[in-house]
């Protein structure tokens, strides 16, 4: 549903049979749709072991379709018998620029591509136009190849991890534009429950009844290592600006992209009407950490990798023992359970130090890079800390430009999701500012609710920030009721 809501009219997809095309694909729970214009998602599936390959294809055929198109173009534009409007002209010169030039598309608000934009402009001209030329009847003909088609290959853990990862490896490894969503339910979930190679260890499950004994297979890390595949991490649940965010920077990577999204599944053993609890377990204990991986910031001396749950504060024993695959195993056998679950922990800590690690690295390298060169710059006595809250992104990129401002002037500071940042520390800061916006019809955004909820304590002491300087910018949409209600919120609630 999400990637129709943001590619719908130029999404095609590739589905592995399995969860994903059963309840993908069949009524009532159809999450395709059209647009006013009667556009929408073309779906296909295939078989379970080779979906990779098939959606590579469909992939290289386009292509060989679109490099056709653009041929016809030039020939069209050097033929001097063809009579166009200027227009017309000016239009289809711009394309083949574009193309020669191999330009890939920017990241447009809403999955909007910048070739599909060019194209509605197009469609209607070469309409008109048609009937001068045999070439331009020819180019009407192909006039959905001027826009850019959002390939995703679609599949389960069962597919990527096991059966199908030969070829989803070769995908990844041909540098082709192709973006593949893994939804993981760390099982074979369609075909009963099987343990696969995404089976967290000391969870049971067919073929491994008394508990995995192998850790989970990282896929992530995998694909990282090749240096020109964007990754990421995700759970809707959990942080759906982050998920928008991955999937709308996997679409405009001009390469192969690989998204891991946290599936609950039935057969982990829970109830799924506590699912957004339960992932917010996962995420806080860090269980499922959420990152995102960008080659292309490594070639302006970034760094790529970019850590979206910074801080693990949830307890990972709480996770294992709400679900049954894990506490089955320690009703029957409580003391080989504990030596699994102790094997989980120490496996997800190293993961989770080795992304902090990776994510600090950027924290510092960006300082460095900011105050390198301001020769003239004057320390200052006091540290400014910058909190966002941010729905869609609008508010954090504002708070990091401010940081960068702040920055130039030659004083430190630091920037931060509001739930990121630990709500005891604030009273150690010296000078604040939050940079907030409302979404919905008044809500608050999904990464400040937490701070916001800790603020609201009746134990806290009304001298709790007496020395602290605080200012709160408020993004909003002026026409709403509840304007600004966010950043009106704390303002308050930071002077009381």
């Amino acid at each position: 549903k999400l990637l129709t809501q943001l590619f719908g009219e130029r999404l095609v997809i590739a589905n592995a049979t399995g969860c994903s095309s059963i309840w993908g694909a069949s009524n009532p729970s159809f999450p395709y749709t059209v647009n006013s214009k009667g556009e929408g998602p073309a779906w296909a599936n295939s078989l379970f072991e080779d979906n990779a390959e098939f959606g590579f294809g469909m992939r290289r055929a386009f292509q060989q379709r679109r490099d056709y198109l653009a041929l016809q173009v030039d020939e069209t534009l050097k033929d001097e018998s063809v009579k166009m409007s200027e227009k017309l002209q000016k239009l289809l010169q711009q394309y083949l620029v574009m193309r020669k030039e191999k330009q890939h598309d920017l990241l447009l608000p809403r999955g909007r591509s910048i070739y599909h934009q060019l194209m509605e402009r197009l469609e209607p001209l070469l309409e008109e136009e048609k009937g001068n030329h045999a070439r331009l009847q020819k180019l009407y003909d192909l006039r959905d190849m001027f826009g850019r088609i959002s390939f995703w290959t679609v599949g389960g853990d069962g597919w990527a991890y096991d059966i199908g990862y030969g070829g989803l490896d070769h995908v990844i490894a041909s540098e082709e534009h192709v973006n593949i969503l893994v939804l993981d339910t760390e099982m074979y979930s369609n075909t009963g429950g099987q343990a696969s190679k995404s089976t967290p260890a000391g969870a049971m499950a067919k073929f491994a009844e008394s508990g995995k004994l192998t850790q989970k297979k990282d896929m992530g890390r995998l694909a990282m290592t090749y240096k020109s595949v964007y990754v990421a991490s995700i759970c809707v649940h959990v942080n759906p600006q982050q998920a928008v965010r991955a999937m709308l920077e996997a679409d405009a990577y001009p390469g192969p992209s690989l998204i891991l999204a946290y599936s609950p599944c039935i057969s982990q053993g829970y109830p799924m009407a506590e699912s957004i609890a339960h992932c917010q377990l996962a995420v806080d204990s860090g269980y499922w950490p959420l990152y995102r991986y960008n080659p292309e910031l490594a070639a302006s001396g970034n760094n790529p990798f970019q850590l979206d749950s910074k801080k693990v504060k949830g307890d990972l024993f709480k996770l294992l023992a709400s679900e049954n695959r894990f506490a089955a195993v320690m009703r029957r056998d409580p003391k080989h359970a504990q030596q699994l679950d102790d094997r989980l922990k120490t496996s997800v800590g190293e993961k989770n130090q080795l992304l902090q690690v990776l994510g600090a690295e950027d924290l510092q390298g960006q300082y460095h890079k900011l105050v390198e060169g301001l020769t003239d710059a004057k320390e200052s006595g006091s540290s400014v800390t910058i909190l966002y809250g941010s729905e869609t992104g609008n508010a954090e990129e504002q708070a990091k430009n401010l940081l960068q401002d702040i920055r130039a002037r030659g004083m430190k500071g630091i920037v931060s999701s509001l739930d990121d940042f630990d709500v005891e520390e604030l009273p150690n800061q010296k000078v604040l500012i939050i940079v907030i916006s409302t979404c919905g019809l008044g809500e608050y955004p999904q990464n400040s609710k937490r701070t916001w909820m800790a603020l609201q304590s009746p134990d806290l002491p009304m001298t709790w920030l007496s020395g602290v300087k605080f200012a709160v910018f408020g993004l909003g949409d002026s026409t709403y009721a509840q304007f600004c209600v966010a950043a009106a919120g704390y303002d308050v609630r930071l002077g009381e």
